[in-house]
This record gives C-alpha cells, structure tokens and sequence, in this order.
C-alpha cells in the first residue's frame, strides 16, 4: 500500500505528459536513494544504543559517520557506472553520481572515543556508548 502513495504524484504526471523529454528515468540500475530511503532501526540497551543503517551497493570507504554530542549524522557517496569491453564500440554511456545524507537525534550524548562502526552485506552498524554523567551531584565550596 505504501509503494502507491507518492508525494507530488499530480506533478509527477503532469511533467510526464507536458514535457516527456524533460522527465527522463535512468536506463540501468536504481535511481539514487533519498535520506527517508536509508532504513534506519535504532535500539537501545542500558548503556549504549545500536544503530542499523541499510546502505545497500556502496563501498565502505564512501560511507561517512560523524557523532556530534547526541546527534549521528550518515552520509553516503552514490556511484554507478555502467561496463563498456574493449572491444565494443560504445553508443551511449551513462553514470549517476550523487549523496544522500541522514542526521537524527538520541536521547543522551554518545561517547565518542568508544564508539564503532561496522559495514557488512549493505548494512552498516553502530555500536554508539552513551557518555556516562558524573555521578551525583558535586557538592560546592561557597567562598
């Protein structure tokens, strides 16, 4: 049910049937992922959370992962290239670059310096410590 709702469906078509030129669709592969399409499941345990971005077909190296306080920011490089052999002679040739990027919020701030990350099969997962609070209140000298 979801895949039927789109949002601007009515200039979607409109563009579509105006100007059928300037609507053009990619000939290979799948078009370049928006942020609301990197899924994203966030659990939490009692001393840290866990993160499970999918980030299907894109190397490691092109995946970046920023924590600022509470705030983890996911950013990734898109490429696809299509194959040409040598011995062909090419007619047309066709790449998609581009980025798609996701920043959320969690409840506490996270400790940066034991913080991991690690990416497998196209998912991409964050083992995030929470930063412990100073225990107590800090009783103060009055002067």
């Amino acid at each position: 049910m979801n895949a039927l709702m789109t949002r601007g469906g009515l200039f979607d078509d409109f563009f579509r049937d105006v100007a059928p030129g300037f609507y053009i669709k990619p000939l290979h592969g799948d078009a370049l992922p928006t942020p609301a399409q990197i899924k994203v499941d966030v659990k939490e345990s009692g001393d840290a959370y866990t993160v499970q971005a999918e980030i299907p077909g894109v190397p490691k190296e092109d995946i970046q992962v920023a924590v600022d306080g509470n705030v983890v920011s996911l950013r990734a490089e898109i490429k696809q290239q299509d194959s040409t052999s040598p011995d062909a002679k090419t007619l047309r040739s066709e790449r998609y670059y581009g980025a798609v990027s996701r920043s959320f919020q969690l409840a506490t701030d996270i400790d940066q310096t034991q913080a991991k990350a690690k990416y497998d099969n196209g998912v991409l997962t964050l083992t995030l410590p929470k930063k412990q609070a100073l225990s107590g209140a800090q009783r103060l000298t009055i002067d």
